[in-house]
């Protein structure tokens, strides 16, 4: 018993500090996760608060204090001038007018193509896949110039029929190979009921498929929208007068009175653009998480 007593009493305090050690890890732990998320943190909400603290600075301001200096004045009334001597209000609708019907478009046609490639039994399907799946492969640069050509040869130049067509064809590769991935993970046996109990093929498109993807839908939709809104080569190629810029070929050519850059309008003007795209994805981010990992359940 004598001998036995110290070893046991050695093995509890070696049980008991292993024991203390462990939450000790845990907390050494979270305070590292904590720091680095408060970095990341840092490193995404400075550049916009910078952003926002320039468009409130006058001209002067701009160009003879320091960068990283609070604005002398708030001049609000930036933002008023962005949105009507810089005609940030027809870059809105410019863009809008673009980007709506396009999305709709790609939602549509690449949700059916999804649709039919996954649910459909038809020969051939496989080799259709993978014709869309090269189009991912192909840079939207090298169809410029006879997109180009062929848009004014059949007389839609000076349009936005261009950039709609587009941004269609350019969307639909990746639109339909995430809609066929999506399609995967919904059950076969629900279709087979529903033919079962007399359902065509459109009958089930719109009343089964579409309620079981719509998140899905949703987060390619969102991404789709984001890819189109910040494009700039496609709509600088196409776009031939003022009348027509969408809001990034605006931002490139953004001058004020006679000609000149005005800095913290042009900077108001962009704080216009990237808060209303983040106010967009904040108010849906909840569906598009929902929508990205619907699709990772199958592969």
């Amino acid at each position: 018993m004598a001998v036995d007593m110290p070893l046991t009493s050695t093995a509890a305090r070696g049980n008991h500090a292993s024991g203390d050690s462990r939450p000790r890890r845990r907390r050494s732990g979270r305070i590292w996760v904590k720091l680095v998320l408060g970095l990341l943190l840092v490193v995404e909400i400075y550049p916009l608060l910078w952003m926002f603290l320039t468009s409130l600075k006058s001209n002067s301001d701009y160009l003879n204090n320091s960068t990283w200096s609070l604005p002398t004045t708030w001049e609000w009334g930036n933002y008023s001038e962005a949105w009507s001597t810089g005609h940030i209000g027809l870059y809105v609708r410019n863009s809008l007018l673009a980007v709506l019907p396009s999305l709709a478009l790609i939602l549509l046609l690449g949700t059916a193509a999804g649709f039919a490639l996954q649910i459909m039994v038809w020969k051939g399907r496989s080799l259709t896949l993978l014709i869309f799946l090269a189009g991912i492969m192909v840079p939207s640069q090298m169809i410029l110039l006879p997109l180009f050509t062929v848009y004014f040869q059949a007389g839609l130049s000076g349009t936005l029929w261009p950039l709609i067509l587009t941004y269609t064809g350019t969307g639909l590769p990746l639109t339909v190979f995430m809609m066929a991935t999506y399609y995967k993970t919904v059950p076969r046996e629900l279709f087979e009921a529903a033919t079962i109990d007399g359902a065509g093929i459109l009958r089930a498109f719109w009343t089964i498929s579409i309620p079981m993807v719509r998140n899905a839908i949703l987060t390619v939709g969102l991404v789709q929208f984001f890819f189109i809104w910040n494009d700039l080569l496609i709509a600088l190629t196409f776009t031939n007068n003022q009348d027509l810029r969408t809001i990034q070929v605006g931002l490139l050519n953004f001058t004020g009175d006679f000609g000149a850059t005005q800095y913290g309008p042009l900077f108001a003007a962009i704080c216009i653009n990237v808060f209303g795209t983040l106010v967009i994805y904040l108010f849906l981010n909840q569906k598009v998480m929902k929508g990205l990992t619907g699709g990772a359940v199958k592969g």
